[in-house]
């Protein structure tokens, strides 16, 4: 089924039909492709381009609708979740959930964030595979990419080098694939695209968002942390110059993947009038757990709770 989201008064109408076939169509059902129509300006006429938005399984439960999907973005098939309140309409604020290296979609922390903010604040929140991960690599490739990863941090002694190069190589690829997915996610009745929109990662999901929330005008925060720079002059340093957004970073002052130095570094790259920094001790993956509702409170602010 090809929905129109946007265009002439019957292709809103077919919207809202199809809309409402999608939200009674049970998990175990074919899946459902919803066309969502993309416009790019040019100097001389308007263009259109159709970005397919199949949905793969729905499940409710404890008010919460988990609906997993996958988009078609240049070429590749791209996987991701979605979490709204159950039986909600839009619009209402958003959060693009940028996991960590080794993880996927469906993460735990990836589900726990989706369902909390849905739940608790009638957010819609989404998340996607990065590149190379997920469902998008087979899991003895995810297995040895990750630890090839984790190899060239520890013998860089940080991410630099090869690492970084490889990250940046995704990140590039991640940021189309997250305008798409901004794009497609907005266009749906259920989220809309006139709520706030704030981006959250950490790790490699802080790595592969700088770019995108740099250039992306529709990202009105941003929480970010564990990444770091090693000088003023790499590529993630300049894009972080770009971002004038309020940010808050979390950092691991034993953190042996991210020196505290280039931890600093990339926080003081920030162009942001509105950034603050939160350094706890700990190592890498010991970031403590009040640093979520730290978060929560951080994103509350700037996305306020839904009105339905």
């Amino acid at each position: 089924m090809l929905v129109p989201v946007r265009g002439s008064p019957a292709e809103k109408a077919a919207s809202r039909r199809g809309g409402a076939q999608l939200r009674s169509r049970m998990a175990h059902g074919p899946p459902i492709v919803v066309g969502v129509s993309r416009f790019f300006k040019t100097p001389r006429r308007s263009a259109r381009k159709l970005l397919l938005m199949k949905i793969t399984h729905e499940h409710s439960e404890n008010g919460v609708t988990e609906q997993l999907f996958e988009l078609e973005v240049a070429g590749a098939i791209v996987p991701g979740a979605l979490w709204t309140p159950q039986g909600a309409r839009g619009p209402r604020p958003l959060v693009l959930f940028g996991h960590g290296g080794g993880q996927h979609r469906k993460a735990p922390a990836a589900v726990g964030t989706g369902t909390r903010y849905a739940q608790a604040l009638g957010w819609a929140v989404v998340a996607i595979d990065a590149p190379d991960h997920g469902t998008r690599v087979a899991p003895e490739d995810a297995a040895r990419v990750a630890e090839r990863e984790r190899a060239l941090i520890t013998r860089a002694g940080g991410m630099r080098g090869e690492a970084l190069e490889s990250a940046l190589r995704r990140a590039a690829i991640a940021e189309r694939e997250w305008k798409a997915t901004l794009d497609a996610t907005q266009a749906l009745d259920v989220v809309g695209a006139q709520g706030p929109v704030a981006y959250v990662g950490l790790s490699m999901g802080t790595i592969l968002g700088i770019p995108f929330v740099a250039g992306e005008p529709r990202v009105k925060a941003a929480a970010l942390g564990l990444a770091g720079v090693s000088g003023p002059e790499q590529a993630l340093a300049q894009a972080a110059r770009r971002i004038t957004i309020p940010v808050e970073f979390v950092m691991q002052w034993d953190d042996a993947s991210v020196p505290r130095e280039e931890a600093l570094a990339l926080f003081a790259a920030f162009a942001s009038p509105e950034k603050s920094l939160h350094g706890n001790p700990g190592g890498h993956g010991e970031v403590p757990l009040f640093e979520r509702a730290s978060r929560e409170g951080f994103l509350l602010r700037h996305l306020g709770q839904a009105k339905s």
